[in-house]
Formats: structure tokens, C-alpha cells, sequence
């Protein structure tokens, strides 16, 4: 089999995309090459490679960056800025201006009435100037560093732009991973509907160009190709490695946060944001008796969740914790009671949604507690992995994890299914397989 190279564009750091680093060493353990084009932050190399062997390339992408003429307003504003550092102070302060949000910061709501109205649709016009400019940025700047390659695989909306025009240049197939129904998703959803139509036009755009469409689940792929008008994209689930959980298992939290042997934990994973069943989860295990609820990840409400955490009024029993790699999560995951995920039904993108950390609490043989939606209900249901609840009512949620931790015996018992579930059919393995397969023929060899 003939040796090929796969670039992955990401619209983030690649630090914590499960996904990312999945299909990178699945397709490097076949023996091709794989890149990762992602964005710098401080604190991160600019080049280097994954333990795992695979290459991070991480560029420097701004708004400010993205401007028309970009090279000449640069300049110019250092200048300014050099000016005005050299001026007598006059002993008279000005108010610092407002600046307009970044992609990843959620729109004000503003106040009622027209002023609110005027409000929102300059928060939303910023926003939408910063996708564009942002996008912008990154197109640019990728295009030096980017290598050739057989094949671009561009992650979500802010993501494929970059490898489509990667693969206009070198003519090479283009695969575009929607992996949520953006404009029904977080903050885009919250953004007036003429903003929203304008990106779900780009993005539509966008898909049809992509020589395949890939997502996540059957529900988001029956969106996407109503919506879009390509044929029904190729459904790869965002399954992990099988994985064998230790034997005796570890007791990870109770090390790292002091816990008594006795404290169960009720484990949530992932993105600190908005609707994702955090806050119900924070009030529910009041009721949960010698239970401690773990928080790991990071995001948009780590300052808030701090903060809530620190509160007397918990009681000590709300921690948290930093992310972990992909590679150390499910060792981590095997080490709690209980994986709870209450998204709420707030949008149509959570409403279907497969969250990862369903499949990470199956891999890890751990029972679940989780939203009774359409996207996920079904799979508990069919792998009898937990119980499903519904994530507004924290009575029900609390219910549901006071009856798991009740008995050890039939814990372990649904652990044991989530896990033999996993291993046949929940798996990456499987999941890599549809998608090398896909690889292979858009590039006419083997994967």
C-alpha cells in the first residue's frame, strides 16, 4: 500500500479534539502521514509532534489579521501606538472602547425595548465581521504553511473554508466534518435569524464544494442533506478506541482531589458552556447522598463554575479539573461512578446530538446518566448503558443518580453492558474503517 498524506484543518488548538486525534493515529498506524493545521495560542508550540507521532502545525490567526490590506494597517497601527506611548500624560483618562466579540464568546442580550433591539444587531454584526475576519486569517496564513497533501479534512464550519481552499491549490479531494448543526448550535443560535441565514448560506456553499460530507450521527446527516441539497453524508460515530478498563479499578478523582474512600463520582466531561446540563447537575447532587460531582474540562464558564464550587453553600461537594489529553481520558472516565450528561433540549443541534462522552462512558464501562433526547436515547436504550432522564427536572436527574450509586452490584452490571456494547459495536475501530474506506475512494487508493 502505497504511503499517503492526510491534512487536518482544525478552528482550534488541537489540544483536546478527541475526534482529531482519533482519525490521526488511526490513519498513521496504516502508515501514512498525517498533519494537523491548527491555531496558536500562547503557551503552545508552533510546530511539533503529537506523542502519538503526527505532526502540529499551529498558526497564528486574528481578526485584525484578516482585514483587507492586513500587511499595511499593521504597520500603521504599531506606529500609532509607538506615538501615543511617547505623549505627555495629561492627567485625563478615557474610557476604554467596547470591542466587538470574538467567534467564541457568546452575544450580549442587551437591554428590551429598540435599545436592546440596536444592541443586539451591533453585538451580532461584530460577531459576524469576526467569523469572517477570523476565517479570513486563517486562510491566509495556513496557505505557507500547509503541506501537500493527498487529501484535506476540514472540522466544522470554521474549519472547511481553510481546507477548501488548501485543496484548490493542490488539487487534491476535500472532505468536510460537520460535526453539529452550527447555526442551531451555542451562540450561533442565539444570533438573529438574518445573521444565522447568511452563515447557514455560506456554509451550505461550503458543503456542496466538499468533495464528501461527513458528520456524526443519522439525525444530523438528515438535516444536512435537506438543508443542503448533497447526497446523505457519511455517518462516522465519534466512538472511541476499545479500551480495557483496570482491574481492580483506579480511584484517579479520590487521589487528585483529597475525596474520601467512601465518595462516590458523579463525573461530568467535556466543554464548560452553556446548556449542557452543568448547572442542573450542580443543584442535583445536593440530593445525592456521600456523592461528589466532578467537573473536567474548560471553557466559557470556568470563571463561573470557580466561583460555584467555592461556594460554602455546596459544601465541598462540586470540584473541578482540568482537561486531559485524549489519550489519558478514558483512563480517567474508568475512574468515576457515574458519567452524567443532562444536555438540555435548548436547540435543535442538542436536541440530536451524540455527545462524545456517551461513547468515552461505554469505552470506560461506565454507566451514564443522560438526556432522554432523540439523538442519544435510542443507544442507551439499545445497550442498556444507564438511564435516561429528562435534563430540565434536577428532581429526575437526582433520582436517576441516587438509584445507579444505590448498589455497587448492578452498577457494575451496567457497566458491564456499556462496555460489551462498546467492544462490538460502538467502537473506532469500526468507525475508522467506514471512513478509510471513503478516503479511498476519493483519492482512487488505499487507506
Amino acid at each position: 500500500m502505497t504511503s499517503q498524506h492526510l491534512v487536518l484543518v482544525l478552528p482550534t488548538t488541537a489540544e483536546f479534539d478527541s475526534r482529531t486525534y482519533r482519525i490521526a493515529t488511526g490513519v498513521l498506524a496504516r502508515g501514512h502521514q498525517v498533519t494537523v493545521m491548527a491555531r496558536w495560542r500562547v503557551g503552545l508550540a508552533e510546530d511539533e509532534v503529537h506523542p502519538a507521532g503526527y505532526r502540529i502545525r499551529r498558526i497564528r490567526v486574528s481578526a485584525r489579521n484578516g482585514l483587507p490590506g492586513a500587511n499595511l494597517v499593521q504597520p500603521m497601527l504599531r506606529f500609532v501606538r509607538r506615538r501615543r506611548a511617547t505623549e505627555p500624560a495629561t492627567g485625563m483618562s478615557t474610557p476604554p472602547k467596547a470591542r466587538p466579540p470574538t467567534p467564541d464568546e457568546p452575544v450580549a442580550a442587551g437591554r428590551s425595548g429598540t435599545l436592546g433591539r440596536l444592541r443586539r444587531a451591533k453585538d451580532a454584526t461584530f460577531r459576524l465581521a469576526s467569523i469572517v475576519l477570523v476565517v479570513r486569517s486563517q486562510v491566509r496564513n495556513t496557505r505557507a504553511a500547509a503541506p501537500v497533501a493527498d487529501l484535506y479534512h476540514g472540522m466544522a464550519y470554521m474549519g472547511i473554508p481553510v481546507a477548501l481552499d488548501l485543496g484548490r491549490r493542490h488539487r487534491a479531494p476535500v472532505v468536510y466534518d460537520a460535526r453539529d448543526i452550527y447555526v442551531d448550535a451555542g451562540n450561533l443560535a442565539r444570533l438573529p435569524r438574518p445573521v444565522r441565514a447568511l452563515i447557514g448560506r455560506w456554509e451550505r456553499g461550503w458543503a456542496r464544494r466538499a468533495d464528501r460530507v461527513v458528520t456524526v450521527n443519522r439525525p444530523y446527516a438528515e438535516v444536512m442533506a435537506s438543508r443542503w441539497g448533497v447526497p446523505p453524508p457519511l455517518i462516522v460515530l465519534n466512538c472511541s478506541y476499545r479500551f480495557v478498563p483496570p482491574d481492580p479499578r483506579e480511584r484517579r478523582f479520590h487521589d487528585a482531589l483529597g475525596l474520601r474512600s467512601s465518595e462516590r463520582v458523579v463525573l461530568y466531561q467535556g466543554g464548560f458552556s452553556r446548556d449542557r446540563g452543568i448547572e442542573q447537575l450542580i443543584e442535583a447532587i445536593a440530593s445525592v447522598p456521600d456523592a461528589v460531582l466532578v467537573l473536567m474540562g474548560y471553557g466559557s464558564l470556568q470563571v463561573d463554575l470557580e466561583r460555584r464550587a467555592g461556594d460554602p453553600a455546596t459544601g465541598g461537594r462540586v470540584r473541578i479539573l482540568p482537561a486531559v489529553p485524549p489519550d489519558e481520558l478514558l483512563a480517567w472516565v474508568a475512574s468515576a461512578d457515574v458519567v452524567a450528561m443532562p444536555i438540555q433540549p435548548s436547540t435543535l443541534n442538542h436536541r440530536l446530538t451524540t455527545p462524545n462522552k456517551l461513547f468515552e462512558a461505554m469505552a470506560a464501562g461506565v454507566p451514564v446518566v443522560a438526556s432522554d433526547l432523540p439523538g442519544m436515547a435510542g443507544i442507551v436504550r439499545e445497550s442498556g448503558a444507564g438511564l435516561l432522564v429528562d435534563p430540565t427536572d434536577t428532581a429526575a436527574i437526582a433520582g436517576a443518580l441516587r438509584e445507579i450509586l444505590a448498589s455497587e452490584e448492578e452498577r457494575e452490571a451496567v457497566g458491564r453492558r456499556a462496555l460489551a456494547a462498546a467492544h462490538e459495536t460502538y467502537n473506532w475501530e469500526r468507525q475508522l474503517a467506514l471512513l478509510l474506506d471513503e478516503y479511498g475512494r476519493l483519492t482512487g487508493r488505499l487507506w
